[in-house]
């Protein structure tokens, strides 16, 4: 964990922002996979960690404003727990840890709570959330998901979405050991070998170096396949393989990187001709992402460079800038450019996309692809998001176009049925915005053509 001031500063500046009341925070139990005593590995919630700093099972925690009170609620391990798991310290001392004087075993914690005042608690985002926030505080559980604290998540998100250079230390972190995976993914994705032995090599790097992967890694030959977690395919030489996959650094911050790869180390002609028009609108987005522009017009000018070069192979037609107010560009860029980072691979989201990613001056589109940008709104300094743009030949989505006459000024799809077969490239990379302008954050992962040839080769 962070020095205790670090948890302290946080807890009285989230005091300052919401005037009243008692904030709840709901740390994560332990999920048996199949029996009791077998479970699943434990990650705690993000804003317990955020504000609290104990990565461990069983514990929640108040901030009470009106009087000034932090208490954190846990039992104490027993003799049982002890033979099993060995020496513990106390919950005392664990909270004294993080500077929080006032400690209560867990079942106290519905008594704290059954008061006359106003309680802010949180989107529950797992089934024991809301079973236990309708034991504790009496509500009907079809009912807890319309009484959340928007002032309590405004507050929440305003901290947590512009990053310390403590927070952005350990991203880089993150993205350094994902610089390691991805390196050596690129020297195993060989004729005749199955995804999961190269993404297995992979986890066992992030293993090696005491992390885990962030998230389930898309590591496919089915490049056109948005989130693709099977992993069960033979590659061959001549598929493309897109790895998107990042890892924890120690204190839970993520890393999130994206790049495609030519099985047998070399691009066809036909995927040069792709990949550099996603690389350049990858290389476009990274420089327009500055602080006081909206990430939706980063997007769309992304969509610019995919509309201008697909144009230029004959894939596209007519107008381009209609073609991306339009929306047909969506046909081969049917997601956003990109998302915050930090404790979430999709920071926050648990907290409600719209309102991460959103507020009064942007709104979310519902023009599809459009609508699926899960950052619009103007970026600011601490900001760290990804940017990952990419181009995408989905069958059944040409298919269901076509039949339906849809965007016939803009796209050839002649010509597209010639590339059904092709698959997809993402490129997506990790930065920080800065006062300036931004940054790339971690170690270089090689993403120009030549660069992955000459990888390959050594």
């Amino acid at each position: 964990m962070f020095e205790k001031t670090t948890y302290i500063k946080r807890r009285n500046k989230l005091k300052e922002e919401v005037e009243e009341g008692i904030l709840l925070f709901l740390g994560n139990e332990a999920s048996p996979i199949n029996t009791p005593d077998n479970y699943y590995e434990f990650r705690q919630d993000s804003n317990f960690l955020y504000f609290w700093g104990l990565d461990e099972p069983g514990l929640n925690a108040v901030l009470d404003i009106d009087n000034d009170r932090e208490i954190i609620f846990g039992n104490d391990p027993g003799i049982e727990e002890t033979i099993w798991r060995g020496s513990q310290v106390t919950i005392e001392e664990k909270a004294a840890d993080v500077g929080v004087m006032e400690t209560y075993p867990s079942d106290y914690l519905k008594k704290i709570l059954n008061i006359d005042r106003k309680i802010h608690f949180l989107p529950p985002y797992r089934a024991e959330h809301k079973v236990k926030l309708k034991r504790i505080l009496n509500k009907d559980l079809h009912e807890i998901g319309k009484n959340v604290s928007e002032s309590f998540i405004q507050a929440i998100i305003r901290q947590r979405e512009v990053k310390s250079d403590q927070e952005i230390l350990q991203i880089e972190s993150a993205v350094d050991l994902a610089a390691e995976m991805h390196i050596a993914a690129l020297g195993m994705v060989q004729d005749g070998m199955y995804e999961d032995e190269a993404c297995g090599a992979m986890e066992g790097i992030a293993r090696s170096s005491g992390s885990r992967f962030a998230f389930q890694p898309i590591f496919s030959i089915e490049s056109q396949i948005l989130h693709n977690h099977y992993q069960g395919n033979q590659m061959r030489d001549g598929d493309l393989l897109i790895n998107d996959s990042g890892v924890e650094s120690d204190l839970h911050y993520a890393s999130d990187i994206t790049r495609t790869l030519p099985v047998g180390g070399e691009f066809t002609s036909r995927q040069k001709d792709i990949y550099q028009i996603v690389l350049q609108a990858n290389k476009t987005a990274i420089n327009a992402s500055e602080k006081g522009v909206k990430y939706k017009d980063v997007h769309l000018k992304a969509a610019r460079i995919i509309v201008d070069g697909l144009q230029s192979l004959g894939l596209m037609q007519g107008n381009a800038k209609e073609a991306v107010q339009e929306g047909a560009y969506a046909l081969f860029f049917p997601h956003g450019i990109g998302h915050m980072l930090g404790l979430d691979a999709h920071d926050m989201e648990s907290l409600g996309e719209d309102r991460v990613g959103y507020d009064e001056n942007t709104q979310r589109s519902d023009q599809f692809g459009l609508s699926n940008l899960r950052l619009g709104k103007e970026l600011q300094p601490g900001f760290v998001v990804t940017v990952e743009p990419g181009i995408y030949f989905i069958p059944q989505l040409i298919d269901m176009w076509k039949e339906d006459n849809k965007f016939q000024d803009f796209i050839n799809y002649q010509k597209v049925e010639e590339y059904k077969d092709f698959g997809g490239i993402r490129i997506e990379d990790d930065i920080l915005i800065t006062n300036k302008e931004q940054r790339i954050l971690g170690a270089p992962i090689p993403k120009e053509i030549e660069e992955i040839k000459e990888l390959w080769q050594e």
